[in-house]
């Protein structure tokens, strides 16, 4: 009976190949990666400005660097539900529109308390871009792309924060620390209205929604000409088990309950060195290295542009070895971080160099663990256990700006950078064990293989 018809959706898009709407994703992602990137970094090209204009002591900006944190803490968890249960695009469309309205108000903002403020409850909106980025991706890709397009989409991150230290650099000069805010809430506002009219949805998120049926019908019309969807035919996604919802307690189920804890310790310990890279660089340049603001600020964006290059390079490995490379950049992350205190006292070029190459592998590990840790959970979970990595993950987040506070004025900078390398090692560790438990998982439950 026609009725009884099923229409396999991964072995559509592996059939596919990439296309047309897969490369249109990829682009809109791409552009929402460079609007969250830029309100990340924003506040930390501010900072050194903020110290001038408002005289205070370089301490005293701990809580707003990581204020942003602290809204992502629970917009990751907050949005990925969100998009599990209303649609990847729903969520990003409000995302954008929460963090930029906020981010526009704080241009505005005239002390610590109310920037603090402002900075957190952009960060809920903040936070959920990056679960939904790489649900939206992965989940409309070919299996031998899953990870591939995903890590290319979280890749454009840092390129984001790289803008908005060249546009600290360009437009700071002539009209002050609230213009980099001001772009930054008007972009994603604008984004989020083309976006209701243009973004597609995720393919196997549609698949289990069947008031998408329209929709998935023209679609599959579009990528495949050839192919004629039965009447009545049912939608499935035949890799992957399902759970009945997406309720958090599933995230421990399948062999996973002690592999999802591990990964949110993965999340926190590289968001810690991470944070602590991109918030204190350019404030630790001029203060303690007695760099130039533009040194400072091209030296910001050296760290998210080679985040951006490491991720593009690395993604074909991270598609294949996964937890495994992972481990090994962290061990990598260990010596390159260590050495930026002592650049910033040598040349500027050595400076740039070793910044470019920390956060080639540092933001290369963050694009990674984004994708990866995701790819353990089937589509009916992804971008909620996603949102849980990425917000326990700021912790992390939150403690390697703060520790800044603790650790900046009582050692020279070369120590700093040695002290942000710890993280790192304790990446090594905890990754490794992830990568041997996730093994000895799949051999236990072959058939989650596939959907991985």
């Amino acid at each position: 009976m026609a009725g009884d018809a099923e229409v396999q959706v991964s072995h559509l898009l592996d059939e596919h190949g990439l296309g047309a709407f897969q490369i249109k994703l990829i682009l809109w992602s791409t552009l929402i990666a460079y609007i969250d990137g830029y309100d990340i970094g924003a506040i930390a090209f501010a900072a050194p400005h903020l110290i001038h204009d408002w005289h205070i002591a370089p301490k005293s900006l701990g809580l707003v660097l990581t204020a942003s944190n602290f809204g992502v803490l629970f917009g990751s968890q907050i949005f990925g539900w969100i998009g599990d249960r209303y649609g990847r695009k729903t969520s990003l469309i409000l995302c954008n529109i929460l963090f930029g309205v906020f981010t526009y108000w704080a241009a505005y903002s005239t002390n610590l308390t109310e920037l603090f403020w402002l900075r957190s409850i952009a960060g809920l909106g903040i936070g959920g871009v990056i679960p939904n980025v790489v649900a939206i991706n992965a989940e409309s890709a070919p299996r031998n792309l899953r990870a591939t397009l995903a890590i290319i989409a979280t890749g454009m991150v840092p390129i984001g924060g790289a803008l908005a230290g060249f546009a600290a650099a360009a437009f700071i000069p002539h009209y002050g620390w609230p213009i980099l805010f001001e772009i930054g809430g008007v972009v994603p506002i604008v984004f989020a209205i083309i976006a209701i009219f243009g973004m597609p949805e995720s393919i196997k998120y549609m698949t289990l929604h069947e008031s998408h049926r329209g929709k998935m019908e023209r679609l599959i019309a579009a990528i495949r000409p050839d192919y004629q969807v039965p009447p009545n035919a049912r939608f499935v996604i035949e890799d992957e088990k399902q759970f009945p919802s997406s309720n958090p307690r599933y995230l421990f189920h399948n062999g996973l309950h002690v592999i999802t804890p591990l990964t949110w310790l993965i999340f926190i310990l590289n968001l810690m060195g991470y944070f602590f890279l991109i918030s204190w660089t350019p404030t630790l340049l001029v203060a303690a290295a007695k760099a130039s603001q533009t040194v400072a600020a091209l030296t910001g964006a050296g760290l998210q542009v080679g985040g951006t290059v490491g991720a593009l390079v690395l993604c074909w490995w991270l598609q294949r070895q996964r937890f495994f490379a992972i481990a090994i950049l962290f061990l990598i992350a260990i010596p390159v971080v260590g050495a930026i205190g002592y650049a910033g006292l040598s040349s500027t070029t050595a400076l740039v160099i070793v910044a470019f190459l920390a956060g080639a592998v540092v933001l290369g590990i963050q694009s990674g663990i984004n994708v990866v840790g995701a790819m353990i959970y089937p589509t009916s979970l992804r971008a909620n256990g996603s949102g849980w990595q990425l917000g326990l993950g700021r912790f992390g987040a939150i403690i390697g700006p703060l520790a800044g506070t603790l650790l900046v004025g009582a050692f020279p900078i070369q120590h700093l950078y040695l002290f942000a390398a710890i993280p790192f090692a304790l990446g090594a560790v905890v990754t490794f064990i992830i990568y041997v438990l996730n093994n000895a998982r799949l051999k236990a439950h072959p058939e989650l293989i596939q959907g991985q």
